[in-house]
């Protein structure tokens, strides 16, 4: 409990067995850095923090994180744990043909893997023809069965009829889809409450997809349809999130009330101005397009950057200029996770400062997800914390150095 010493006037905290007092070299505390601050954890809650001679350390077990910054524990915006990288197996094959027990199996050493890299929390974004097994995966998460981040899911996501994947088949045979169908007024209504039901923590729903005519990306869901999908899920307090590419997708995604948009690869200023003003997150997801290209055969830095990529760093920076929220979420699984850092490195390597994309990934996305008790290293709040060795605000690359992971107070790796 804090106390004021009667003389200086010093708060201090007194700390009880059990007390932890961590002290690295610096702290950033989601939104600024801080040279010789420490941080004292009670069970799974932060206890205090600040300037390291100011937390008295009797009864508490000091960890000497020296070389390190503090950060808050890194949350993912969008992650499919129930998907492994496309180059080891194809995402039509993962759908079809692995069954749904090895990819559960799979996703266990995946929630692994990304929370020993730092990331405590992920935002994952369909299961990909695996039904609800990300609640499953979730609720032996959080009953300590396999470790892993906390996670907001979103179960099977919704797609218009005839719009997604697996394609390509006999028209006479009905292929199993990556994500829900579901069109018009009583049948959109009965799919969001379904996987609310089922256990979604968030409604994605795909604004566009590639079924143009040319097999290009196209609008799917009418803005009227997206509007109710929105409507429904916020009567019970969920939001809505959705795949978009094209500028048309994106635009009905903001007006239709969607809160984050994913991908965005074709926005515009235009577009860009209009998220700004209806507030509306964009997750550009630079990775999974970097990587995808890459299994294609583009050898990234020996090689000209392809169009796609031109572009992407195009408008990534036209949404940094329209001064757009940007949530970090590297559509993981499409690579490795584990590798998640990825995506920051990306995000300052197109063009954001390093404490920006590590704001996006801690105190940014902590309040674009509504995450009230993580993001930020304050007194009161969950007790997730990971130490990097050096300084990423400075090398962002060093977000890769993991000495320590807490979730919760507790470091996971044996």
């Amino acid at each position: 409990m804090p106390t004021t010493h009667p003389k200086s006037g010093h708060t201090y905290h007194l700390q009880t067995a059990g007390d932890k007092l961590y002290k690295p070299d610096r702290v950033f505390d989601g939104e600024t850095l801080h040279e010789g601050w420490a941080v004292l954890v009670k069970g799974d809650k932060i206890e205090a923090v600040g300037p390291a001679a100011s937390l008295r350390s009797e009864g508490a077990e000091v960890i000497d994180l020296k070389g390190t910054t503090l950060l808050p524990g890194l949350i993912e915006g969008h992650s499919h744990l129930l998907l492994h990288p496309y180059n080891e197996t194809t995402w039509d094959d993962q759908v079809l043909k692995e069954p749904r027990s090895y990819r559960i199996a799979r996703a266990t050493v995946h929630a692994r893997n990304t929370l020993l890299a730092g990331f405590t929390t992920v935002r994952d974004l369909g299961t990909e023809g695996a039904d609800y097994d990300d609640v499953g995966l979730k609720q032996a998460i959080n009953q300590g069965i396999i470790p892993g981040p906390r996670m907001i899911v979103a179960t099977r996501a919704l797609i218009a009829t005839g719009s997604y994947a697996p394609k390509g088949f006999s028209p006479d045979i009905d292929v199993p889809q990556g994500a829900e169908e579901a069109d018009g007024h009583d049948r959109l209504i009965q799919a969001v409450r379904r996987q609310i039901g089922k256990g979604a923590d968030v409604i994605k729903v795909y604004a566009d997809y590639r079924w143009g005519l040319m097999s290009e990306a196209r609008p799917t869901f009418t803005l009227d349809e997206l509007k109710l999908v929105v409507e429904v899920a916020h009567s019970s307090g969920r939001p809505t999130v959705a795949h978009a590419t094209t500028a048309e997708g994106m635009r009905r995604a903001i007006l239709a009330g969607c809160e984050t948009v994913e991908h965005g690869d074709a926005g515009t200023p235009e577009i860009f101005a209009l998220m700004k003003q209806h507030g509306t997150a964009l997750c550009p997801t630079l990775a999974a397009g970097d990587a995808t290209i890459q299994y294609r055969g583009w050898k990234k830095g020996t090689e000209p950057d392809p169009e796609r990529i031109r572009n992407k760093k195009i408008t990534f920076k036209q949404a940094l200029d329209a001064g757009v929220k940007i949530c970090f979420g590297g559509d993981v699984g499409v690579f490795a996770h584990g590798d998640n850092a990825r995506e920051l490195e990306m995000m300052v390597e197109y063009g954001m400062k390093p404490l920006d994309a590590l704001r996006s990934a801690t105190s940014g996305n902590a309040a674009v997800f509504h995450l009230t008790d993580r993001g930020r290293i304050r007194p009161g709040l969950l007790a997730d914390l990971v130490a990097v060795e050096g300084d990423p605000t400075k090398t962002i690359g060093a977000i890769r150095k993991v000495r320590l992971v807490l979730k919760g107070g507790v470091n996971p790796k044996p």
